[in-house]
């Protein structure tokens, strides 16, 4: 699942770990999770959440098991009602193509 589009106009490593986070918002997920699923070096994650904790789409708690997990906030989170990936934008599909 993608983050809401309001949310993607940021940095790249700052889309793609609000988007690995949005597939597990329910139980959030640890740094080293994080870095599993994001395509960047540690030194951009660590930027990216420092930018998305910043901005408050972030939180960090502790889980049930004693780890420290990274939670987004549910404003980043789609409603599956509201954004329907058959009815992408224009400008999504764009960004898309190009890489942008």
């Amino acid at each position: 699942m993608r983050a809401r589009r309001e949310f993607r106009d940021r940095r790249d490593t700052e889309v793609a770990v609000l988007d690995a986070l949005v597939d597990r918002a329910e139980e959030g997920m640890t740094v080293f999770e994080v870095r599993a699923a994001v395509d960047a070096d540690i030194d951009e994650i660590e930027a990216a959440l420092a930018a998305l904790k910043e901005d408050d789409l972030i939180s960090v708690q502790n889980g049930d098991d004693d780890r420290v997990v990274i939670l987004v906030d549910d404003r980043a989170v789609p409603d599956p009602e509201e954004e329907r990936p058959d009815e992408r934008g224009f400008v999504d599909a764009l960004r898309d193509r190009f890489g942008l």
